[in-house]
């Protein structure tokens, strides 16, 4: 037996690979297909199931593509509903695979359907289970994502979720190893470890939500706390799971296609089409196409796609750094952002040596900041996640996080100027993108963000410690 957890970072996300006996099995797979297939071809094995633990929100699965180019049969747990073909699990209901068996354990809570599969290896032993989003390391799933499919309350949610930890996961061996689809950096819960493989016992001790004596209500408040708004692609994404979605192929190769500069401008009239410039926020604050949005390839580079363009039917043409046009078509594709009409040919530099209009960014060093910035006369906004501003920022700096720029972006003045700032100047050349996009240009962006910042002698708030907040 082998089990071969796949972990792509940028989605922080974990796919399974798990073989016996000349017999494999994946576990919740990303879109592209291609590293599994490889896989199966290298072992010399035949891939007879495919598992998906719930209907993603976060990305776009591969279980089409895989069953259609394997034959293997998709799995999904008891509540299930789709508009394709799939073996719809009872609890409890046990698979062969090999040597191994896999035991279905339906743990509603996050979604309705959502299921654990426990594998009990081929001395009979409860190995492993892979949680999907019912249980992270340190974490929960977050318990507000289903509530219109399933008629339900975020607490009325929470509460089912309580019950299935209580009575699937936590009765299980505190051996039996811990694989959850997320880790750290996801949005399907909001204190998930960097770690991404545990045991039941160590959760037992660490996990907030699996805490000894803790009561129903305990749990409902404690995991329905601080949940920030899910990204706008979620919603997309669970429909695409659904119903299926064109091929991977398909996505590629008119992602792929190459545009000249001199048609570039009226293609991305015709078809209405957003500038998406992939490059970082270094070279892009020198100088790009106007009206592009930058979101760095670099970062987290699809969460933070799908969170500000938000809607996966919009048309996008792209300007990426020479040779990285694959890798970007692939990450958009991954959440859904399929209506791809290419890239520009030549990059930045084929359209600065054509001699078109460009825009600049207006961006300081933090030591010029810190020698310009009056914290008691100067309007100073830090874009970062609460939690990070609670821990530590620039006195008087105002809390505005990238995620809801859409709601404090009207309240500018745009008479009036102001600094920005984020961590480390990924997320604050997204939102200095945007608000030039949208016309305004009151502002200056600090390069390196609070890290830089934080070297400098500006007035900052006492840091507190993240995980105490």
């Amino acid at each position: 037996m082998k089990i071969e957890q796949i972990y792509t970072g940028c989605l922080a996300q974990g796919a399974y690979y798990i073989t016996s006996n000349n017999e494999a099995i994946i576990i919740d797979p990303l879109r592209e297909t291609k590293p599994y297939l490889e896989r199966l071809e290298r072992d010399g094995v035949t891939l007879k199931y495919i598992f998906e633990t719930h209907f993603h929100a976060d990305f776009v699965s591969g279980h089409l593509d895989l069953s259609q180019q394997t034959g293997a049969q998709i799995v999904y747990g008891p509540n299930a509903v789709a508009e394709f073909d799939f073996i719809s699990a009872t609890d409890n209901q046990i698979f062969k695979v090999g040597d191994i068996a896999i035991k279905v354990l339906h743990t509603p809570g996050h979604t309705m359907e959502s299921t654990t599969y426990l594998l009990i290896d081929e001395n009979g032993k409860e190995n492993a289970i892979f949680s999907g989003d019912t249980l992270f390391i340190g974490d929960v799933g977050r318990p507000d994502l289903a509530q219109k499919s399933a008629s339900m309350t975020q607490d009325e949610l929470a509460a089912t979720l309580f019950q299935s930890l209580r009575s699937k996961i936590m009765t299980l061996p505190d051996d039996v190893l811990v694989y959850p689809a997320h880790g750290a950096g996801s949005a399907c819960g909001k204190n998930m470890s960097k770690e991404t493989v545990s045991t039941i016992g160590e959760q037992k001790l660490n996990n907030y939500a699996l805490r000894a004596n803790m009561t129903e209500s305990e749990f409902i408040t404690e995991v329905t706390d601080g949940l920030l708004p899910p990204p706008a692609y979620f919603g997309m994404n669970v429909a695409m799971n659904k119903k299926g979605s064109q091929s991977f192929e398909n996505v590629l190769n008119k992602g792929m296609k190459p545009i000249d500069v001199l048609d570039f401008e009226l293609l991305v009239e015709e078809n209405n089409a957003l500038i998406l410039d992939t490059r970082n926020s270094g070279d892009f604050s020198k100088g790009y196409i106007p009206q592009s949005i930058n979101i760095g390839i670099s970062g987290d580079f699809a969460p933070w796609v799908g969170s500000m363009i938000g809607n996966v039917d919009q048309a996008i043409i792209l300007v990426t750094e020479i040779g990285k046009e694959e890798e970007t078509v692939t990450r958009l594709s991954r959440v859904g952002f399929d209506n791809l009409m290419g890239f520009l040919n030549g990059g930045f530099q084929a359209w600065q040596n054509a001699g078109f209009e460009m825009d600049t960014i207006h961006r300081i060093t933090a030591e010029q900041f810190a020698s310009e910035a009056k914290t008691d006369s100067h309007k100073i906004l830090d874009i970062r996640r609460d939690g990070e501003y609670e821990a530590e920022h620039v006195d008087e700096a105002y809390s505005r996080p990238l995620a809801n720029i859409n709601n404090w972006i009207k309240d500018i003045n745009p008479s009036e100027h102001f600094y920005m700032y984020c961590a480390g100047g990924y997320r604050s050349m997204i939102a200095s993108s945007i608000l030039q996009a949208r016309g305004y240009r009151n502002f200056t962006e600090v390069e390196g963000g609070f890290n830089a910042i934080a070297k400098t002698n500006i007035p900052k708030t006492n840091f507190v410690c993240q995980s105490k907040l």
